[in-house]
């Protein structure tokens, strides 16, 4: 749950910026802290739509 209406906002933005590049999870939580990470990103092994980024100018990841 998030305290403020921009944080939602933030999670749900990032969420769909970065869904086509690899998982994403809002929300999650860390086992060995008592905190929750707002977004968890685990790229793609190659993504490849990083000039929806504006990464067009940087190599391949």
């Amino acid at each position: 749950m998030t305290r403020q209406p921009h944080d939602q906002f933030a999670k749900e933005y990032l969420e769909e910026l970065l869904t086509s590049l690899g998982k994403v999870e809002t929300s999650k939580d860390v086992k060995s802290e008592v905190r929750e990470i707002d977004v968890w990103f685990v790229p793609n092994t190659s993504p490849s739509n990083t000039s929806e980024l504006g990464l067009q100018h940087f190599p391949k990841l």
